[in-house]
């Protein structure tokens, strides 16, 4: 599969596809009814009658396998994030999940997850990535200016959620350009002007990501929204995971649901910056999750982090060391502001009851991990990288 990420092109717009995602495919009578389906999905699952269009499907009614072979991705990857929205809304729509996934989207969803290079689950790449569309297109990715293709309920709090960390992968743009110019540079005046282009992307990312709280609201977030991106691993209401009726000899499949880990604009920093967390569990995590990027992104995550020699130009100069502990300063600020939300949006709301939903596991995060002690630690991690 061609890489849209590659060393010697500046992205446009950093792990954000270049150009925006197609909202809907319309090329046969399959694609056009998926669309008008995955656009009905909130509706559906207000009803509760989502189960029974999804189980009412034949088996064999979605076939891709023409636009697989012609490798047409922007179209697969629009299908594949309609076909997430409509497997996750299924397996989560009633208090307890269902274990087995019907065929008619189990199949489909598992042949494009192969030849994406992602497991079939609700990643952060389908559920953020490839999940919005500019109101204006003749005006830039902002908070006033991008929209959700696929939802859950929708609402104006879900849609915030998610588009707060659209426009913070826009913000980082300029970040992850400067993290691939630097891998060659060796001129020490370009290499001050990157990390200072990267100092400022971060600025702007946590200015952003301080806005979660004005239109995405705590209780509504944990009871409405967290719900349905959970996945089937490590979650206690799915011990044994969940099966995929008809493919890996219906056994119960394991996989991590959406989460911000999922994003690689810090595991990039990371490895720019040689920031070392400690081989244990925590660790393990870490790196699964670069399973879940799109391909080309954690290709580069490990083309970085084989290739950056940021650490010895800190170490040879004072002005590029302390360019670098302000980028990790950011970083650090970014992680303590992550803490503050899970604490804030899980943590505290796990104790306000709802008839509507349990609001999901209160032991783990949407990622299957002990979220608080997970999010310190790489908080600290990052912070003891910072050097005097």
């Amino acid at each position: 599969m061609k890489s849209d990420l590659v060393l010697d092109k500046k992205p446009k717009r950093g792990f954000l596809p270049d150009h925006a995602p197609l909202r809907y495919v319309r090329s046969d009578s399959q694609t056009r009814y998926l669309s008008d389906l995955s656009k009905e999905v909130p509706k559906l699952l207000l009803t509760s009658s989502l189960p029974d269009v999804i189980e009412s499907l034949p088996e064999n009614f979605f076939n891709f396998n023409e636009m697989i072979k012609s490798a047409e991705e922007k179209k697969l990857r629009c299908i594949y994030s309609q076909l997430s929205f409509l497997a996750h809304a299924y397996i989560y729509s009633d208090n307890k999940p269902r274990k087995k996934l019907p065929k008619s989207i189990a199949s489909p969803w598992v042949r494009i997850s192969k030849y994406l290079g992602r497991p079939p689950v609700l990643s952060y790449a389908s559920y953020c990535l490839d999940n919005w569309y500019l109101i204006d297109k003749d005006k830039d990715i902002s908070l006033d200016n991008v929209a959700l293709i696929n939802n859950f309920l929708g609402g104006v709090d879900e849609d915030w959620f998610v588009t707060v960390h659209v426009c913070i992968e826009n913000a980082a743009s300029e970040a992850i350009s400067s993290s691939i110019a630097l891998i060659d540079e060796t001129s020490e005046s370009k290499i001050e002007m990157h990390l200072n282009n990267i100092l400022e992307s971060l600025k702007e990312v946590n200015h952003i990501f301080k806005r979660m709280p004005e239109k995405c609201d705590p209780y509504i977030y944990y009871h409405r929204v967290r719900p349905y991106i959970f996945g089937w691993k490590n979650n206690p209401d799915l011990p044994k995971g969940l099966i995929y009726d008809g493919l890996f000899k219906n056994r119960p499949q394991q996989f991590r649901g959406e989460t911000g880990a999922q994003s690689s604009i810090i595991p990039l920093l990371d490895a720019l910056f040689s920031v070392k967390h400690k081989k244990d569990s925590l660790r393990d995590y870490l790196e699964e999750m670069l399973l879940y990027m799109p391909p080309a992104h954690r290709e580069l995550i490990f083309h970085v982090k084989k290739s950056s020699k940021v650490k010895m130009y800190a170490n040879e100069s004072i002005k590029i060391r302390r360019l670098v502990n302000k980028c990790l300063d950011q970083m650090t600020h970014f992680r303590s502001q992550h803490i503050k939300y899970a604490n804030d949006y899980i943590h505290s709301q796990s104790r306000n009851p709802s008839d509507f939903t349990s609001g999901g596991s209160t032991i783990r995060g949407t990622g299957g991990t002990p979220f608080m002690r997970y999010l310190r630690k790489h908080r600290d991690e990052t912070k003891s990288s910072i050097k005097k």
